[in-house]
């Protein structure tokens, strides 16, 4: 059993996993990843199975409080207008996202020097290229060299086919004069580090059979593992004690037994996701900090940025295999993005084109919407719905409002007596505007 390291990582996801990467390429430290989920077979997934449709809204839902997994712990959105998306496991939240992957822009790390909204980042857009770089040549980024939105790209896969659907869209995007670009997807469309390409089957956001999406258990996690790093799953960090100079020390946790066990460390980082992290940082209390770990400005869980998502969809009125190919990424437009003069909100939005639904998922959003309803006419109007409808997501800019937070939920816990959490998220002006 260890007990001693240099490195503790809480959290197997997007950071976790870069930071154990980039950090065994020392091999002098000794380092582990604490990760509550467990560790998934890829043969398992749902793509595999004929019903992954009625999986993907229980099971593989985004939402922790349908999917209730072992791992999950309880999320209470009644007092927020927006569910939050959360998901643990091996590889974090990439397991189930779209493969979407844009860079911020440069106006993104300074918008108060900009618009005077927000804090300006203490580096540059300038500062991350070579990161940028060399993130998206592991994560396997397939997209277009040249967009103007993004004039830094030096290399990427090819993109992934925009479909017949989204070239409808890009004609009528150029009558519009507005701007828009194949999206930049975390999707192999040729070989790359050992990982086959795409194959269209689609449901992206219910785990990749194929290993074609960048999710980082395929992508950081093989060569962090090969240069030391030992990842220990289903075990739930619960405390950050620390030392007599204020310093962490360590973690506490329970292994998949329930054993109360502590593993010390030199260096604890924390990557348990936006939620995740402040949970646990308002769970380990001390005498220094007795309402949570650095708390002592209640700041830990405020100023929560949920990106609001509004939706949009047509119908066309020919078919055009829609619901072929990752439903996640086609083209997108960033016509609105940065803050215009002419409109009365600071900021901006991205335009994402999604693919047309999936067979059962198009039954059950056309009955809902009333296009497609139950009985005799039901396969006729299917027909008219199913691989003609597409839809727009408008990603909006939301902002950091104190009262926007989480807080822990003492009331409701998860399966092994840890509060799970409370959101309070309110849609403030300018993001109503935005919106």
């Amino acid at each position: 059993m260890i007990s001693k390291v240099d490195i503790v990582i809480v959290g197997s996801g997007a950071s976790g996993a870069a930071a154990a990467w980039r950090l065994s390429k020392n091999k002098n430290l000794s380092i582990v990843c604490l990760e509550q989920g467990s560790e998934f077979n890829a043969a398992h997934f749902p793509t595999t199975k004929t019903d992954w449709e009625i999986h993907k809204k229980k099971s593989a839902s985004f939402d922790p409080n349908i999917r209730n997994n072992k791992a999950d712990y309880p999320i209470d959105n009644d007092n927020s207008a927006i569910s939050l998306a959360n998901f643990n496991g091996f590889g974090g939240s990439t397991i189930l996202y779209s493969g979407h992957f844009p860079r911020f822009h440069p106006s993104d790390f300074a918008t108060y020097s900009l618009d005077k909204v927000g804090e300006d980042w203490p580096f540059d857009y300038e500062d991350l290229i070579p990161y940028f770089n060399q993130n998206e040549k592991m994560m396997g980024i397939s997209g277009l060299v040249g967009d103007t939105a993004y004039p830094d790209y030096e290399q990427l896969l090819p993109p992934v086919p925009m479909g017949k659907g989204a070239e409808k869209l890009a004609q009528a995007f150029n009558r519009l004069g507005w701007h828009w670009w194949p999206s930049y997807s975390a999707i192999n469309t040729k070989n790359h580090q050992n990982r086959a390409p795409c194959i269209n089957l689609g449901p992206c956001n219910t785990g990749c059979s194929q290993g074609a999406k960048g999710s980082v258990d395929v992508t950081y996690w093989p060569q962090a593992k090969l240069q030391g790093v030992k990842v220990l799953t289903e075990c739930r960090v619960f405390d950050i004690p620390l030392d007599e100079n204020g310093k962490a020390r360590g973690v506490k946790y329970y292994d998949n037994q329930g054993t109360e066990l502590f593993l010390e460390a030199s260096l604890v980082i924390l990557a348990c996701s936006g939620v995740g992290t402040p949970r646990l940082l308002l769970n380990s209390k001390s005498k220094r900090f007795p309402n949570g770990l650095l708390n002592n400005f209640d700041l830990v869980g405020r100023n929560l940025m949920l990106h609001p998502l509004a939706y949009v969809e047509g119908v066309f009125s020919e078919p055009l295999n829609t619901s072929i190919g990752p439903q996640g990424c086609s083209i997108y437009s960033h016509q609105f993005y940065e803050t215009q003069e002419n409109r009365n909100f600071k900021r901006g939005y991205t335009l994402h084109i999604l693919r047309g639904s999936s067979p059962v998922d198009s039954a059950y959003s056309g009955f809902l919407t009333r296009r497609v309803p139950l009985g005799k006419m039901h396969h006729q109007e299917f027909a008219k719905y199913f691989n003609r409808n597409m839809g727009i997501a408008i990603i909006s800019e939301d902002l950091p409002v104190p009262e926007n937070r989480i807080e822990l939920d003492f009331e409701n816990s998860d399966s092994f007596g840890i509060p799970g959490i409370k959101v309070h998220y309110t849609l403030q002006e300018n993001t109503k505007k935005n919106a």
